[in-house]
């Protein structure tokens, strides 16, 4: 039997990799929409500073420990908010590692590939599969893949390879959840954010609020939104 859907209470969302840069802002503009927001952070304190920041008491903003290349941490994450929450209705896959400006795909350390697909890839994959059995049971469910046009083959030339396969690879898990979730009304998108002034992207790029506020616009989609797709603010970017 198909559990009921939830409809009554605030639409709860996950945000992983949030204690910082873009994922907390994108925390931020979902708790001011309303949203009860979880805030995944390796570092359980630094995710319990963040959330004291945003939310002083505590009612929309709650940290977790979640490290999105471990499984067993992804399990007890999706097992609190279960029992806690009793629902997920957005799920941002915001947690990223390794921009790596220094490498080349010739002579590229696939230890440090396979440690960006782990977290970048993968997380994202065990993150969705965790919560999937509640995303099925919103009526309004959203899957947000933060990616980059670092991704994007159409303008792929060399260089980051390890971040670069990574978030293609995310993109293509974009298409196939997409695809196969389409039947029971769950979008899911994959967004850049463009270049961010965050401690990954660096100084000179644009205010975090910008970047996250794409994000947050694919996890706020009516259900009529666009689903399988690639965007940056709100607008189509070549795969």
């Amino acid at each position: 039997m198909t559990a009921p859907r939830r409809s009554g209470g605030p639409r709860v969302a996950v945000v992983t990799g949030a204690n910082r840069g873009i994922g907390r802002e994108v925390v931020r503009q979902l708790a001011e929409r309303g949203y009860r927001v979880v805030l995944g952070s390796r570092d359980l304190a630094k995710g319990r500073s963040a959330a004291a920041r945003l939310d002083p008491g505590g009612e929309r903003v709650t940290a977790v420990q979640l490290d999105v290349s471990d499984q067993e941490s992804v399990t007890a994450m999706a097992e609190w908010v279960t029992r806690e929450l009793g629902r997920t209705d957005v799920v941002v896959n915001n947690a990223a590692i390794l921009y790596d400006t220094w490498a080349q795909a010739r002579t590229a350390d696939l230890a440090e590939v396979q440690q960006a697909l782990d977290t970048n890839l993968f997380g994202a994959w065990r993150v969705t599969q965790a919560l999937l059995p509640l995303l099925e049971r919103s009526p309004h469910p959203r899957v947000v893949n933060v990616s980059s046009e670092g991704g994007s083959l159409a303008s792929m030339s060399g260089g980051t390879p390890a971040y670069s396969v990574s978030k293609a690879s995310l993109n293509a898990l974009t298409r196939l959840l997409a695809g196969e979730l389409r039947g029971r009304r769950i979008l899911v998108n994959s967004i850049c954010p463009g270049w961010v002034a965050t401690d990954m992207g660096g100084g000179g790029g644009r205010p975090v609020s910008e970047g996250a506020a794409g994000v947050v616009w694919a996890a706020t989609l009516p259900d009529d939104g666009p689903t399988g797709g690639f965007f940056r603010d709100g607008k189509p970017v070549p795969w």
